[in-house]
């Protein structure tokens, strides 16, 4: 049985482009992510390759985070951004022993491709191979993610930093695991060939792990607050908008887009910043978000949850951070910090 099939069997609702939407197990699934083990499969997300002897020191000039400072077996998230420090994407890359490893997302894989590929020079030795069909991506969210890997595993699990990883054998089968869920919720992210993603699938979901589909991913990352393309990530916004200070080094040299964001940093020049917003009701994407009747910010995203409603929206840094109280369109909210956004 291939992957899909198998998700099929299990409950799955797909969307046109194969995604599986939901298992109609909501609640199951929240309550694995709160205190057991959930399972997400990403594979829809996009993989580029880099290869070749200057692979780190392209990737340290093309986007914001330290690549120089990589060793095999560790990672980091970085955002790729424009000469004018607009987002482009927030990709999460693995270096290893003859290559790195970009975790792009969905909406994002052939224009980031397009885009690094027209920086690569006649003298650079890099290469850039998109791998996304070679491979299937699943995301382990929970806080006992550790211990079900230990039990699946044949491999002693060593990672300690966010990003870091390795390989171990899952049902026999060779699967690279990173610290880091990819949301603020603690779990791996899991890359696989794709041949072998349904007996890895299975192998997890028999020994716990509850299935999770993309509309309940897509509503616990607007409730943390990891900002996605096409919504809090469009190059109307920078990355220190967009809270994404983790992602930046202020120390290394020059790369696309440094000197606005070091000019930023330095005058304290960031004009809005990214919120979580506790609504009293649903709210449609692009709802203006007013204060005393005055436009302070706009609404980029939102979910309904059991717990309420949830937003994310820039806010001009001059109206207020946590506490605010503002309205979007019809409905009152309340600024709130989300834990995969830092205002520094």
């Amino acid at each position: 049985m291939s992957l899909q099939e198998v998700q099929q069997a299990a409950g799955a609702i797909f969307n046109k482009e194969g995604v599986a939407l939901s298992f109609d197990n909501e609640a199951a699934a929240l309550k694995a992510v709160e205190g057991g083990v959930a399972i997400c499969d990403r594979s829809h997300w996009g993989i580029i390759k880099i290869t070749g002897e200057d692979r780190l020191r392209y990737l340290h000039n093309q986007s914001t985070n330290d690549f120089e400072k990589l060793q095999p077996g560790e990672g980091c998230d970085t955002v790729f951004v424009t000469s004018t420090a607009r987002t482009l994407d927030l990709a999460t890359t693995y270096v290893t022993e003859d290559s790195a490893i970009a975790l792009i997302s969905p909406n994002r894989r052939e224009q980031l491709f397009t885009w690094l590929d027209k920086f690569i020079f006649p003298f650079d030795k890099v290469k850039l191979t998109d791998i996304s069909s070679q491979f299937s991506v699943f995301s382990l969210i929970g806080q006992p993610s550790n211990s079900l890997l230990s039990q699946v595993g044949t491999e002693n699990i060593t990672l300690e930093k966010t990003g870091s990883h390795q390989i171990i054998a899952i049902a026999d089968l060779p699967v690279r695991i990173a610290l880091g869920s990819g949301l603020a919720t603690p779990g791996y992210t899991l890359i696989t060939e794709q041949e072998n993603a349904e007996a890895v699938w299975a192998k997890l979901v028999n020994s716990g792990a509850i299935p999770l589909g993309e509309s309940l991913w897509e509503s616990l990352r607007i409730q943390q607050g990891r900002p996605k393309s096409d919504l809090e990530l469009t190059e109307d916004y920078n990355p220190l908008e967009a809270g994404l200070w983790q992602t930046i080094s202020f120390d290394k040299g020059c790369y696309i887009g440094q000197e606005t964001i070091a000019r930023l940093h330095t005058y304290n020049g960031v004009k809005q910043k990214l919120w979580g917003i506790k609504l009293d009701r649903a709210v449609a994407p692009e709802t203006p978000i007013t204060l005393e009747d005055k436009k302070v910010g706009i609404l980029t995203s939102c979910t309904d949850t059991a717990a309420g409603s949830y937003g994310l929206g820039y806010i001009r840094t001059k109206a207020g951070g946590e506490g605010l109280q503002v309205r979007v369109g019809d409905a009152l909210g309340e600024l709130i910090s989300v834990p995969f956004i830092q205002h520094k």
